[in-house]
């Protein structure tokens, strides 16, 4: 397991819990207990009643995402990062959808409405699995988002719908939103650049 996918996972979830952290890395818990220990030593986190990253470990970890970048095609990352654009834009309508209904916050009392819209979440799904795979040749590290947005799916198509977008755990929007976050800061840009372009979200 790598320091930056660790760092990387502590930044995005803000005050992991170890088990937070053991869950979203889908790793041995004895590993990434031995990692964290590793990266607490060296100032890079802080453990107390939840784990966080400090400015150096900030640092570390944008140091690390530069390296990468470089290693990156540029190109080829930005071909398909402009298919994922297209698909994210579907994805926004849908989950403005989801949670708006009539103008109204959805109640999810309208099964027959919910239920267009989770067809409507496997359709997108299916449309950004290749661009994921092309993602993912050039950036192996992100192959784990992959299983992580099946299994949401596969959780929201069998009725548990806390797991299309509820935050605290890692249910579709979350993941999607976290792979966003990867794709923007491997193509250099930032998420105020993307806010200006219309693409965020």
């Amino acid at each position: 397991m790598s320091e930056l996918s660790v760092l990387q996972a502590v930044r995005f979830k803000g005050r992991p819990s170890e088990a937070d952290i053991v869950a979203t890395l889908d790793e041995e818990p004895a590993d990434v207990a031995a990692t964290l220990a590793q990266l607490t030593a060296a100032g890079l986190l802080v453990l107390e009643k939840a784990v966080r990253i400090s400015l150096e470990g900030r640092e570390r970890l944008n140091a690390l995402l530069a390296e990468e970048r470089s290693a990156i095609d540029q190109k080829s990352l930005a071909g398909a990062y402009s298919d994922f654009r297209v698909v994210n834009s579907e994805f926004k309508a849908l989950v403005l959808d989801w949670q708006v209904k009539d103008g109204q916050p959805n109640s999810h009392e309208d099964a027959d409405y919910d239920a267009a819209i989770v067809n409507r979440l496997d359709n997108v799904h299916q449309k950004v699995l290749p661009v994921l795979a092309a993602v993912i040749t050039l950036l192996p590290r992100l192959s784990g988002y992959v299983g992580k947005l099946n299994s949401s799916l596969a959780k929201v198509k069998a009725g548990e719908t806390i797991w299309f977008s509820r935050p605290s755990i890692d249910s579709y929007h979350t993941v999607w939103f976290e792979l966003h976050e990867e794709l923007i800061a491997a193509s250099g840009l930032s998420r105020e650049d993307e806010a200006r372009a219309g693409h965020a979200g």
